[in-house]
């Protein structure tokens, strides 16, 4: 029996809420040894209030000494194993705008990216460049024409788009064309597995579609050219109100967040551009849902920025939303994140997440404080993050009893 068969078998309704706030990327390190990670360095009175409440400990997104992405990260949390679940970037941003994908498509996030007069890429993110400057070059490049291919091209946000790929004999194995550093050109498309013709195929078209675009884009003096990420067709998994009995709610900014969560069977509400905002959705949407997911971005962006301060200045501001979701009594309320994003690393990291929990029911460990340091004695210990939501559901008493 695996998890989800348990859950199916055991999960019960009731009038509780449970709220997951996500701090994308929330974990950090000390930029120097000795000093404090980025959570231990923000102000946060409210978050050490819930930890003098609650039990945390550290959550491992995959498995230990395993960097995960953003969606292996969330799918975790909403407690579907990511090694069995594996979810393409692509399709992930696709569905996040609502794009219908049909079976066989292959679907590709972009990313707009500088090339310096080398053909070397200089920024991956074009400086991250305003969406309604990256908008009319999503346009530009609808443009673009392959036989046998219909090709359709969707604006996202700031410097992320949408490519999807519809035609016969088409597979999702294919290899990222950003190399993740710069200094160093773009990367070929190229199959996982070059005996798998389906993505051979898909790979080759990938390239003519960059042949084009660079045409199209040689002129621009800031997103001259993009990268091809998270090549993968739609994917099937199943629904929340399936394996938790659960009406499930997301409340997120970007695209991509909703996607996945779209995936899992949860309703996207509301179209919030802000933490505040997000806050005010879920007031508002209150007796509509048993279970919240709120996502909030920017803890990863300023990490994978290098931004040490403007990390401790989001994890201060994410502070200052708990006691509105808090006055709306949930019955669990989870902080946690999807990974880490240290700020000494840039990058999002293997490193346990710190993960707070807060119910009537639930064991108090003696923290005082919410952070790294508190999560690795806390009473969770550490735990596999897809185990997170049977944790969540017994303290809303959302589970009965397995067995005689």
């Amino acid at each position: 029996m695996d998890l989800h068969e348990l859950t199916r078998s055991l999960h019960t309704k009731n009038d509780s809420k449970i709220v997951m706030l996500v701090a994308d990327g929330l974990g950090g390190l000390p930029l120097v040894a000795g000093e404090g990670t980025e959570l231990e360095t923000a102000n946060t009175p409210h978050l050490d209030a819930l930890a003098a409440r609650g039990v945390q400990g550290g959550s491992i997104p995959v498995a230990p000494g395993i960097s995960p992405g953003s969606g292996p990260g969330h799918l975790g949390l909403f407690g579907y194993d990511p090694l069995k679940y594996l979810i393409g970037r692509g399709a992930l941003e696709a569905t996040g705008i609502g794009f219908e994908l049909q079976p066989g498509d292959v679907a590709i996030r972009c990313n707009f990216c500088t090339l310096d007069d080398d053909g070397n890429i200089a920024d991956r993110r074009a400086g991250r460049i305003a969406t309604d400057q990256s908008v009319p070059l999503v346009h530009r490049l609808r443009e673009i024409s392959i036989a046998g291919l219909e090709t359709f091209v969707e604006p996202v946000k700031e410097h992320r788009f949408v490519v999807v790929f519809r035609g016969p004999d088409l597979g999702g194995d294919v290899r990222d064309t950003d190399p993740q550093e710069t200094g160093v050109p773009p990367l070929d498309p190229q199959a996982v597995d070059p005996n798998d013709a389906a993505s051979c195929r898909t790979a080759e078209l990938a390239g003519e579609f960059l042949r084009q675009a660079r045409q199209l884009l040689s002129a621009e003096p800031q997103a001259n050219f993009h990268t091809m990420r998270g090549f993968a067709v739609k994917p099937n998994l199943p629904s929340y109100d399936e394996v938790y009995g659960l009406r499930a709610a997301a409340i997120a900014v970007y695209p991509m967040y909703k996607g996945l969560a779209r995936l899992v069977g949860m309703e996207i509400v509301g179209q919030s551009q802000s933490l505040d905002e997000q806050i005010t959705t879920l007031e508002n949407s209150w007796n509509d849902f048993d279970f919240f997911f709120v996502h909030f971005k920017y803890t990863d962006s300023t990490g994978e920025d290098g931004d040490y301060s403007g990390k401790v200045a989001r994890i201060e501001e994410l502070d200052k939303s708990i006691p509105r979701i808090m006055a709306l009594n949930p019955t669990v309320m989870i902080v946690t994140g999807d990974h880490s994003t240290p700020c000494f690393l840039r990058a999002h990291s293997w490193h346990p997440v710190p993960t707070l929990l807060v119910s009537d029911c639930c064991r108090p460990d003696p923290a005082q404080t919410f952070s790294e340091t508190a999560s690795i004695s806390g009473g969770l210990g550490q735990f596999e993050a897809r185990h997170l939501m049977t944790l969540a559901l017994a303290n809303a008493d959302r589970l009965g009893k397995y067995g005689a």
